[in-house]
Formats: C-alpha cells, structure tokens, sequence
C-alpha cells in the first residue's frame, strides 16, 4: 500500500504569522493538545515552548529564517533556521500534533537542510535536543543526524522555556554533514 505524501508549499514567515507560530509550537509540544502527536514535551515541561516577542525577533533576524510548511493556505508545520558560523542551526520544528507521522516532517526537514546547503552555502546542520527525548533523537539518527558529545544545560530558572518538571533536563548536540 502506498501512502500518499502531502503537497506542501514552503515560505519564509512574515510578522503576520507570529500569533498562528506560537499556536502551533504551543501545540506540538506543551499541554494536553501535544498528546496527540508524538512530538510532546508535556511529560517533561508544563508551560510556553516559545512567546510572540522570540517569535518576531527571530522573523526579523537577518541570519535566521522562521521557514513554514502549508498545505492549501493551511500552517501545517514550522523550523526556524539560522545561518551561525558552525553551519545552519535547526530548531523550533513543529508538525500539527494530528497531522504528524504522515511526511510532512520530512519535508519540511529536506527543505530546511536544503537553504542551508544551497543558499547559505552550509556545511552541517546541527541542532540541540533534550537528552531525554530518546524517541525523537532516534528519529533524527534516521534522517542522517548525529549524536557529536556535546551536552548544554537546560536553562532552569527562565520560564520563557518552560516549567520543568523533573531536574535532570539537558540538551545534547545532533549533527548532520550536508
């Protein structure tokens, strides 16, 4: 049986946009809404995954690119991407938490490595994930992204990335040759 890959059209966020993001980053990852996918956070953090004032000020960031994922004028998904020194970092992926497991993360991931090879002329893309997220960071190894040693503490204390709810959290590095 084949399964048929949604047809998405990609463009790069405008500050109109910056309330539909929040919403759906909200929505991947934090409360009850994220249990239906399988990208949530919910059982390690409670509170905001990102805010609209992080929102506009990486839109208007000249090395970054908030890059959305939409199928018939409809947000399906978001990355943002930013043009660093080490190569492109990746993060703030989110797929409608129903609309995940059907590809349109693939796509959206494809389209983000390919600015970065293409337009800014990166080497890698690398990104930071919470340690204890072992299913996701088994789906980026599947995608070609590799676990580099590198640990980052999770910034305990600045709610504007949440509330934990455990006091282990850190991020590791992933990174991908391109």
């Amino acid at each position: 049986m084949t399964i048929a890959t949604p047809t998405l059209t990609f463009r790069a966020a405008r500050p109109a946009d910056v309330d539909a993001l929040v919403a759906l980053v909200q929505s991947a990852y934090r409360g009850d809404a994220s249990r239906a996918g399988w990208t949530t956070e919910a059982d390690l953090l409670d509170g905001q995954r990102t805010d609209p004032e992080g929102v506009g000020r990486t839109i208007a960031d000249p090395n970054s690119r908030i890059v959305l994922a939409e199928q018939d004028g409809k947000l399906m998904a978001c990355a943002h991407i930013e043009c660093q020194p080490r190569g492109a970092y990746f993060g703030m992926f989110s797929v409608n938490p129903k609309s995940q497991g059907g590809g349109i993360g693939n796509q959206l991931i494809a389209e983000c490595e390919r600015i970065a090879r293409d337009e800014w002329h990166c080497a890698s893309v690398f990104m930071t994930v919470i340690r204890q997220r072992d299913e996701l960071i088994a789906w980026y190894e599947r995608r070609g992204y590799a676990k580099t040693g590198e640990r980052k503490p999770f910034p305990y204390g600045d709610a504007r990335f949440g509330l934990p709810k455990r006091d282990d959290l850190e991020f590791i590095v992933l990174e991908k040759k391109l």
